[in-house]
């Protein structure tokens, strides 16, 4: 467990100058500290999503090295049936050799189905996957992917999510497979949130406009990883926290740092039709990446970041699986 008090001390943005001019900020509260940290150590791993296949993926290790951007996790959106064996297999193979994490979303999704309630002004129930072919498609792609070599999933739904954690529990998946949950069905409560880790999430995506206390709300009933858009798509609204990083991970952690983009065009499904887009934003990511480790640095608040290659998620609450 790292003590919380070690990212208190941190300066904050401006700090200096507004103290002179009188405008000093209140002490943070030591109480507003999340206790909780990754196992093994650190507070907080970064993530770069949207990477859409074998190409998206070589431009972003090539930035990532080259501007020095740690990455903990790569996850990509469109889904495991938008790929080749051979690309999931390139990708998996690429990240190993890095020792990152690849996540590959499963599965069909409402927003992509024929039902007409999600083009509602409601937007009916989302991503949700509709009828029982659609769980069956998620855990056909869940178990492809990880055949394959994919140890982190990327789920939308309750119910798939309880599904593939119960397939876990029962051999059907490696045991150390990790179970993500999108942003796009992130919880705004600590209640709810609780029951997300319950159904077996490792890692739970929560919308990047919940307020700092919020995440203090969370973090007083829950430890399970959180991932957080930094700079969020303009259809998750758009949000750039950039110079709340540092407050981000004090109370939030253990936080997953996800560097997304904002004012781009939406790449879902990915085909090679949108190649010049994706490889482009692709490495715009990285290099958001590199501007948001920028400002922790520069404000005294880069410490505490997890080693690389860590990405399990230590022991967390889940509901009793019956026989």
């Amino acid at each position: 467990m790292t003590d919380p008090s070690a990212t208190a001390a941190a300066r904050r943005p401006g700090e200096q100058a507004l103290t002179a001019l009188g405008l000093a900020a209140p002490d943070p509260d030591p109480a507003d500290a999340s206790p909780h940290s990754f196992p093994g150590g650190g507070r907080w791993r970064t993530e770069i999503p949207s990477c859409e296949g074998p190409e998206a993926l070589a431009v972003v290790l090539k930035e990532s090295s080259r501007l020095d951007v740690p990455v903990h996790r790569i996850s990509q959106g469109s889904g495991v049936w938008m790929l080749t064996d051979a690309e999931i297999t390139e990708m998996v193979e690429a990240t190993a050799e890095r020792d990152i994490e690849l996540c590959l979303f499963t599965g069909p999704r409402g927003t992509w189905d024929i039902g007409g309630s999600t083009r509602t002004d409601s937007r009916g129930a989302g991503l949700r996957a509709r009828g029982h072919d659609a769980v069956a498609g998620c855990v056909e792609d869940a178990v492809r992917a990880s055949e394959l070599g994919v140890s982190c999933l990327l789920v939308a739904d309750e119910g798939v999510l309880w599904t593939l954690h119960r397939a876990r529990a029962a051999g059907l998946l490696p045991a150390d497979t990790t179970l993500k949950l999108s942003a796009l069905v992130g919880p705004v409560n600590p209640a709810s949130y609780a029951v997300y880790e319950r159904l077996g999430a490792d890692s739970i995506n929560v919308p990047s406009d919940l307020t700092l206390d919020h995440l203090t709300e969370i973090r007083r009933v829950s430890a399970a990883p959180m991932d957080m858009y930094i700079e969020a798509p303009d259809d998750l609204g758009g949000y750039v926290r950039m110079y709340e990083v540092a407050e981000l991970i004090r109370r939030g952690a253990p936080l997953y740092l996800k560097f997304g983009l904002s004012k781009a065009p939406g790449i879902y499904p990915y085909g090679h039709h949108l190649r010049e887009l994706t490889l482009a934003t692709a490495k715009e990511r990285v290099r958001r990446g590199r501007l948001a480790l920028d400002l922790l640095a520069r404000h005294g608040a880069d410490g505490d970041m997890a080693p690389l290659g860590t990405r399990l998620p230590g022991a967390l609450n889940r509901f009793e699986i019956s026989s």
